[in-house]
């Protein structure tokens, strides 16, 4: 074999193993799912059925109850997300801060804590007992106990809870990268300028970290719109499918129903409403930038 052949084959064989594994747990799965979505699963069999499956997903009640449902929770609780992770990222970056490297750590490890166990727990914290944890706190208060899982409101509000107190410490770290990368020189120039520091937080700080919370918030948003563990646990999608979401309704309609294709196409239609708002997010940022 020739030196020039061997050069050209070399760079195949590295990556070769990728190519395997892409195509087998990714390609393959990808297109799969795709023809799956055109068909209509009876008798063992895959039928063709066109364009129905996603006729059928945009007429029915319960997915559009569900996408109502999963737009709720996120714009409830993206904004307040983000504001916390901007709040406690500037708390984590205090010069004379002590022992900073403890809080940060305890920041981060909610997200590392499995989100089946903390489902479980926190739907012990908010269960519709007088007793649980919330309603004692509550009590101190002079507030009623709430019956978290069987009211609509309460429902969604917990879901929001749980799923902040995960996902902000990890949020925070990443906002807390960009204000690292924030030269000092500024602040010092706009402190001989006479700027407190509000006005140096308005005008340097939250300039400087916009693409990394724009960051943020695409994460956030698009983790919402896959949510499906804590409401599947938590409220189990209740009351009256009051906090259904997008993927819970998929995982209802392809592993409880066996209707593999209207679920295929309801994930198709889960990844354009995804690519749409991530677009549409870089696409206003870039145009106030």
């Amino acid at each position: 074999m020739k030196d020039k052949t061997k050069r050209k084959l070399v760079p195949w064989l590295f990556l070769t193993p990728f190519l395997v594994l892409f195509i087998i747990f990714m390609a393959y799965p990808t297109i799969y799912s795709i023809v799956i979505s055109f068909t209509n699963f009876r008798a063992g069999k895959f039928n063709f059925v066109g364009w129905a499956n996603f006729k059928f997903v945009f007429n029915d009640a319960t997915f559009l109850k569900a996408v109502g449902n999963t737009f709720i929770l996120m714009l409830i609780q993206v904004p307040i997300q983000t504001f916390l992770c901007v709040v406690l990222a500037n708390f984590l970056n205090i010069a004379r801060l002590k022992l900073k490297g403890m809080f940060r750590m305890l920041s981060f490890t909610p997200v590392l804590i499995d989100a089946v166990s903390y489902s479980i727990v926190f739907s012990l914290f908010f269960s519709n007992d007088p007793a649980s944890l919330a309603n004692t706190a509550l009590g101190l208060f002079g507030v009623q106990p709430v019956e978290w899982v069987n009211m609509v409101w309460p429902a969604r509000i917990l879901l929001v809870i749980a799923v902040t107190w995960r996902w902000t410490g990890y949020n925070s770290i990443i906002i807390l990268g960009g204000l690292q990368n924030i030269s000092h020189d500024l602040y010092e120039a706009a402190e001989l300028d006479g700027a407190g520091p509000v006005k140096q937080f308005f005008a340097i700080t939250i300039p400087s970290i916009k693409p990394v919370i724009l960051f943020s918030v695409v994460l956030s948003v698009t983790g919402t719109l896959q949510l499906f563990t804590e409401p599947n646990l938590i409220t189990s999608g209740g009351p009256v499918n009051s906090t259904l979401t997008i993927v819970q309704y998929l995982y209802n309609t392809g592993f409880k129903a066996f209707s593999y294709g209207v679920a295929s196409a309801g994930a198709y239609v889960l990844a354009i409403m995804i690519a749409i708002l991530t677009f549409i997010q870089m696409r206003v940022t870039k145009e106030k930038d």
